[in-house]
């Protein structure tokens, strides 16, 4: 089936019980990503405050709307403090935003259930991938932007045939979508400072991260059952 935003759901359903359950997933990416170019927004939306037309407000709506609360307004200072050096272009203020937090922000690996807030991690100053999506997802927002949350993968010529690389590279990775008229739906990877999608495979889009969990279920069992949620990610190239 497919959910509300397009994405493809498979659901399993276990009439008899087992020790152990085994999801494994293979498929064969053929991307044809765009070549770089320099991306060009309609006039009206080249600086900020942007106002999408009537017809992109209603279908943008949701993705418009900030999820976490701030009371003592940290994120908008923030904000505030990235429009003060970068200017009000718009491309100028993401790109900023991208570079703010690939520098300023420390990458860690969480294998914990969910998200951070905003808030927290601008507290740390560190998160995972999709702790950094769902930051710059607020903080455009702040900005009347429209975004979305995608979950994929980073791929990595360079985690081919040695043991560096991007961030995430191998991986499920989370980066977000900004809708800039003009151009549409652009990809900006906070972790790694990247625009465009040419290094990023994109499989799941969604107004907030858990609803692009890969694995949601519920089982029955004994209390002491021995729980635990063990992923790999293998990436190839023919």
């Amino acid at each position: 089936m497919h959910d509300v935003f397009g994405n493809s759901i498979a659901i399993a359903t276990f009439s008899e019980a087992a020790s152990e359950l085994v999801f494994e997933s293979t498929f064969r990416a053929e991307h044809f990503p765009l070549a770089e170019r320099k991306l060009v927004v309609d006039d009206y939306a080249d600086t900020l405050p942007l106002s999408y037309s009537a017809s992109e407000s209603v279908d943008l709506g949701p993705s418009k709307a900030r999820q976490y609360s701030d009371p003592e307004h940290r994120l908008d200072a923030w904000v505030k403090l990235l429009l003060d050096r970068s200017g009000p272009g718009t491309l100028d203020v993401l790109m900023a935003m991208i570079g703010a937090i690939k520098s300023e922000f420390s990458y860690c690996r969480r294998e914990e259930v969910g998200v951070q807030t905003p808030v927290q991690t601008l507290s740390l100053k560190a998160g995972s991938c999709r702790d950094f999506a769902v930051f710059m997802m607020d903080a455009a927002r702040l900005l009347g932007l429209a975004a979305q949350f995608v979950s994929g993968y980073l791929y990595d010529e360079a985690l081919l045939d040695a043991g560096g690389g991007l961030v995430g590279g191998g991986a499920t990775h989370a980066w977000i979508q900004v809708y800039l008229p003009g151009v549409g739906w652009v990809e900006f990877d906070p972790t790694n400072a990247l625009v465009g999608g040419r290094n990023l495979i994109r499989v799941a889009v969604a107004r907030e991260a858990a609803q692009a969990a890969p694995l949601i279920g519920s089982f029955t069992g004994t209390a002491s059952d021995f729980l635990a949620l063990n992923v790999t990610v293998e990436v190839t190239a023919e």
